[in-house]
């Protein structure tokens, strides 16, 4: 049997950011310092950079000087591939005792250099976007217990977000669950996962099943969701996914403003009806009862003034919760889904 494997790093960590300017590539970074703000020491940045996580600025000799244990890329660009003037500060971190931890498609343990270096200086190279071996392929039979995908119009859209905050109100109402990772800031996050973007296409459902095994009748599992069905790069993570996570329910993220995919501009973002309706037709392939439990909306471009009349409006559109999750929480989603399902 297939086991996903525990992560454990050594913390704090000093987030490497470099030069980006877009907060979206930058999505690892912001997550690991929302949900593990504790862990964090610092962050490097190349002079000039915009992107800010909010944390002191920490060059490479003082994070080591105030034992600092981990240097952590905190970028995921389009590709997933390491900027080249990176490995340079990579080395620099390695040599100073740091272990390295990525979660691109490039490979640390791929750059002989660094991994020269991270030997002669005992330092792990961690590459958190790396599958489990032996991974079967989806059976799509029903497994027990209940499951909750959270899924997008686009990506980078708060689908992580909206799962462990969901997971977060689960616990506070007393009902069991476990939130399931499958990106790389995820798997930082909760110290395991599935890195569902770097399975082989034919495993992906499998993966998910894995994932998500049988469980306790009352027990949730959230899974956090990747891409979006309606995305012309990444749908086929998303449907995999989607297929092998079986979800009972599934919650629809969405940003208030956005008109087009991001990164993809001449794609128009669809519309928050057409994602329920394509989302519940290809569900039901293998839970038939596959059904939408809430709506979460990144409203943070919106005014103030316009946000709850937004939110109302969609509820009553739609027949279920919506919620900015930062803002609300998730507890509405939770009682519905408990309404919904006992």
């Amino acid at each position: 049997m297939t086991r996903i494997p525990r992560i454990r790093l050594r913390k704090p960590y000093l987030i490497l950011l470099g030069d980006e300017h877009d907060p979206i590539n930058a999505k690892t970074g912001f997550g690991i310092v929302h949900w593990r703000r504790a862990d964090v020491a610092g962050q490097l940045r190349a002079p000039g950079a915009a992107v800010d996580l909010g944390v002191p600025d920490l060059g490479i000799d003082a994070a080591a000087d105030d034992g600092v244990g981990s240097l952590v890329v905190g970028v995921a660009p389009v590709g997933g591939a390491v900027p080249a003037a990176w490995w340079d500060v990579m080395v620099d971190a390695a040599r100073a005792g740091l272990d390295i931890v990525a979660g691109l498609h490039t490979k640390l343990n791929d750059n002989p250099a660094l991994v020269e270096v991270a030997g002669a200086h005992d330092v792990r190279l961690v590459d958190v976007r790396v599958p489990p071996r032996n991974l079967p392929v989806g059976t799509g039979k029903k497994r027990t217990g209940r499951r909750l995908l959270t899924v997008g119009t686009d990506c980078a859209i708060g689908k992580k977000y909206t799962a462990l905050g969901i997971d977060s109100a689960f616990a506070d109402a007393g009902i069991d669950s476990t939130f399931r990772a499958t990106g790389q800031t995820g798997i930082l996050i909760a110290g395991e996962g599935m890195p569902i973007d770097a399975v082989v296409a034919d495993f992906i459902a499998g993966a998910a099943e894995v994932l998500s095994p049988d469980n306790e009748p009352g027990h949730w599992d959230v899974i956090e969701g990747q891409g979006s069905l309606f995305h012309p790069a990444y749908s086929g993570v998303s449907l995999g996914l989607l297929h092998g996570s079986q979800p009972d329910a599934f919650v629809v993220c969405h940003d208030a403003t956005r008109e087009c995919l991001s990164d993809w501009e001449h794609f128009a973002l669809p519309s928050i009806t057409e994602c329920i309706a394509l989302h519940e037709r290809v569900a039901r392939r293998t839970n038939p009862a596959a059904c939408c439990v809430g709506i979460a909306v990144n409203t943070s471009t919106l005014p103030v003034r316009k946000r709850s009349a937004y939110l109302e409006a969609l509820a009553a559109e739609h027949g279920v919760p919506a919620v900015d999750p930062l803002i609300d929480g998730c507890s509405d989603i939770v009682a519905y889904v408990r309404k919904t399902f006992g």
